[in-house]
């Protein structure tokens, strides 16, 4: 049995999902307008608090929709050095805004004081910043909440320099599940709001930007501007709507999972793992074990699971994998580690 931990992308449509999108009612969304797309944008407009959304075909071009509406080209834009707009999306606020990308160190996530350092004053010498974008849950924090608190105090700052705020909320769903925060209270600290329904949702493709209705009707041209502009869209848009209905409820239970298998492989050879807030698991390795052979070797026992770095592995939680999987998934890792371990205290011995 392959167990697939490498993200909560992995997933397959249900059966129940598939019908929804073959039932799916369509028109042509770039000439007139798709009409379960248009459900879904009211839809997720309502549940983030917002005045209108846009679907994208992913969350990644939504984001640099938003850098694009939101900054000035020839500034910077700042944001958390860990940060998914600036390690995985192809150098595209540079690329296609025009802006420097200016990565903040926080511990271990931006917060308000490193961002309130981090904005330069007036000079001719240096950029001016024209945006903060912030990412709850962070990916790269290993699934990390940003409490409603931090994100305010974050976005106090950003506004007390006359900054506007992009929120990357592509796991905003599991922010708020572990927080008992509501979407539309998370999502009421920025300006525009990126959510997935890829990830943690289950569906096959897609995402959504919302924010002022002004704002996202220019977010249209921009789609198009990127070559998002799609036809018969509602039949993406009908797995979203399912989602959002029959998967979006359960989103907690990857948290439980997650947690499970944390609690199976800390400690495996002095492994220690971060403790989860969501459905991510970061396992970082003694610096004698190289996370990409663990990696190799877990796929060749049908576990797959992510090398984050030469010294630590990043498994994913979501709706494909039960606690069985998550159990047994776990004790191959655990095995892995702990035959490298001896081996290698034997070449060392």
């Amino acid at each position: 049995m392959r167990i697939d931990m490498r993200s909560d992308t992995v997933t397959k449509p249900t059966p129940a999902m598939r019908r929804a999108m073959a039932d799916a009612e369509v028109g042509d969304d770039v000439l007139d307008g798709d009409p379960t797309t248009r459900r879904l944008e009211r839809r997720v407009a309502e549940l983030l608090g917002k005045d209108a959304a846009l679907f994208f075909p992913s969350g990644t071009m939504a984001n640099q929709a938003a850098v694009w509406l939101l900054s000035r080209p020839g500034t910077e834009i700042l944001l958390d050095a860990g940060a998914h707009i600036l390690h995985y999306e192809m150098a595209g606020a540079a690329a296609l805004a025009g802006v420097q990308v200016r990565p903040v160190a926080g511990d271990p996530v931006l917060d308000a004081a490193v961002l309130a350092a981090a904005i330069r004053p007036t000079s001719p010498h240096v950029p001016r910043a024209s945006l903060v974008c912030l990412e709850n849950t962070h990916n790269g924090a290993g699934g990390r909440v940003t409490s409603l608190p931090a994100m305010r105090e974050i976005a106090g700052v950003a506004r007390a320099n006359a900054l506007p705020v992009h929120l990357d909320g592509a796991r905003l769903w599991n922010a708020a599940a572990a927080s008992g925060e509501t979407l539309a209270t998370l999502a009421s600290v920025a300006d525009t709001v990126m959510v997935s329904f890829s990830k943690g949702l289950g569906c096959p493709v897609g995402a959504a930007l919302a924010g002022p209705r002004d704002l996202i009707a220019e977010g249209w041209s921009v789609r198009k501007r990127f070559g998002g502009g799609m036809r018969q869209s509602g039949i993406l848009a009908a797995a979203a709507l399912y989602a959002l209905e029959a998967h979006l409820p359960r989103i907690a239970e990857d948290h439980g999972t997650a947690t499970l298998y944390a609690s199976i492989v800390d400690g495996v050879a002095n492994a220690r793992v971060v403790p989860p807030d969501t459905n991510i698991v970061m396992l970082d390795l003694p610096g004698s074990i190289d996370a990409f052979a663990v990696v190799a070797e877990a796929a060749r026992r049908e576990v797959l699971v992510t090398p984050w770095s030469s010294s630590r592995i990043r498994a994913v939680t979501h709706l494909d994998v039960d606690e069985g999987a998550v159990r047994m998934a776990g004790n191959v890792l655990v095995e892995v580690v702990e035959r490298m371990a001896d081996t290698l205290g034997h070449l060392s011995s």
